[in-house]
């Protein structure tokens, strides 16, 4: 051994006359199964670790409907962080996915946040304000929400500790917290960050 091969490893690839006492099939044989075995493991692996991710941490879901039409329509393809709200409470404006509310459906719904807990939100005329203040929404279409039709005035409202008010975009089409009430935290599966497909239709949100 010279000098330069002081401390390095290498990895040589073993030729099937090599093997002692083995015959050349037999020693293919057994590189042949452990490349299936090793290939196997990697195949379970990459099972666990997309079913971990999506259990604990993304899942993807289809909108169906137009409640909150112009941001999402049917067929739109969304990504939903569901680690977001370990760490932290929603934020007004956040685009979430909730459980079904109050048995009035069986199907996840989808929804923004508009008011937290603590907050005093009311609606006059299309314009929603919190704690006496205008919300400025500009995700909002000028051309789907328009005076008269929004859904009529509500409120004030206080929003419990523990709960959010949620709204949809299409404020005459939505089932919502204006009738169903404040939805507890619990009942949000996740935050929904973008939309993925059709790729015409991509964006954050």
């Amino acid at each position: 051994m010279s000098d330069t091969d002081q401390g390095e490893s290498f990895a040589i690839e073993a030729d099937g006359d090599d093997e002692p006492g083995g015959s050349t099939s037999l020693a293919a044989l057994g590189r042949g199964a452990k490349a299936f075995f090793d290939w196997a493991l990697v195949v379970v692996i990459a099972l666990v670790v997309a079913l971990g991710v999506r259990t604990f941490l993304l899942a993807h879901f289809v909108v169906e409907g137009s409640s909150m039409y112009s941001t999402l329509e049917t067929g739109d393809r969304v990504f939903v962080n569901k680690v977001s709200y370990r760490l932290h409470d929603p934020n007004r404006g956040d685009v979430v996915v909730l459980h079904e509310i109050r048995g009035t459906t069986e199907r996840d719904l989808i929804k923004r946040v508009i008011a937290v807990g603590g907050e005093e939100v009311e609606m006059r005329s299309c314009e929603v304000r919190i704690g006496g203040q205008l919300l400025i929404e500009p995700y909002l279409d000028p051309t789907v929400v328009t005076p008269g039709n929004c859904g009529g005035d509500f409120g004030p409202i206080l929003v419990p500790e523990g709960t959010v008010f949620v709204m949809g975009d299409n404020r005459a089409g939505s089932q919502d917290s204006r009738t169903l009430g404040p939805v507890l935290l619990d009942d949000i599966v996740g935050r929904a960050f973008v939309v993925f497909w059709p790729r015409s239709n991509w964006q954050w949100l």
